[in-house]
């Protein structure tokens, strides 16, 4: 199970959670109005939720609609925290000197990447930001390593972060033929990706121990958290956090929304 599937599931879970109070608006209004002022009996609660399962089997799609509604509720929430958490941590996500700058430095709409070298949906959205990159030449991109998808990824992220302390011009040759690897990403899979690309596995092994390397992780993990980005990819765009590989035209349109957000400041 992929990360997003495991978010999904987990959603499910909190939402099916809520459905029991949403129920209760479909008991006939005469059963709660019986006894408005007292506390049910056990026999009374029984009789209530027999009433409840019965409505609900006879008519399965109000689950539906229940579902749709705190989805809807939930997804409010997720963004209105979101945004303030995008505020509150703008510097890092811009400027941090951890973060991998490509396409313009200085250009006018930045778009930051959260990813994982074993997250299948970041292999394919790899061509779409190449492809935004080539189109838009005032736009500046972030990469911020993000290995969420367990201790494999987390050995991967460490040589990505060793390649660019040892050998920064080298960093995307690496990135993309990491990405573009088949099987899992992991230390000895990313030592040979680098090798391969021209960076001196001494010179890596250099900077594994550093500090700096261990804080470029743990910043971009505390940024994720903070975002609650359970997922990747996961990109910032303006005062925006877009979700998943939701591929080439939306990344565009929420480049435009933002260019249009800032030229209204």
């Amino acid at each position: 199970m992929s990360r997003n599937q495991g978010s999904s599931l987990s959603g499910f879970r909190r939402i099916a959670g809520g459905l029991a109070a949403l129920a209760l608006a479909a008991v006939p209004a005469v059963l709660l109005a019986a006894s408005p002022a007292a506390a049910f009996t056990d026999a009374e609660k029984k009789e209530i939720g027999a009433v409840i399962r019965d409505y609900l089997v006879q008519n399965p799609e109000v689950l539906q609609e229940a579902i749709a509604v705190l989805e809807q509720r939930q997804m409010v929430v997720e963004s209105g925290q979101r945004t303030k958490a995008i505020g509150e941590n703008k510097e890092l996500l811009l400027n941090s000197p951890r973060g991998v700058v490509v396409g313009n430095p200085k250009g006018d709409v930045t778009l930051v990447e959260f990813f994982d070298y074993n997250c299948g949906y970041c292999k394919h959205a790899l061509s779409d930001l190449q492809q935004l990159v080539k189109q838009d030449p005032n736009l500046r991109v972030v990469l911020k390593e993000y290995p969420v998808l367990g201790q494999p990824s987390v050995e991967a992220a460490q040589v990505a972060v060793a390649v660019r302390l040892a050998a920064p011009d080298k960093y995307m040759a690496f990135h993309q033929a990491l990405l573009g690897a088949r099987g899992t990403a992991d230390r000895a899979k990313a030592l040979a990706v680098a090798k391969e690309v021209g960076v001196d596995p001494a010179a890596i092994q250099k900077f594994a121990a550093s500090p700096e390397l261990n804080a470029t992780l743990d910043e971009s993990m505390k940024i994720g958290t903070a975002l609650s980005l359970n997922g990747t990819p996961s990109y910032v765009v303006g005062d925006q956090a877009v979700i998943g590989a939701v591929g080439f035209d939306k990344l565009k349109a929420a480049i435009a929304d933002a260019r249009k957000a800032q030229a209204g400041k």
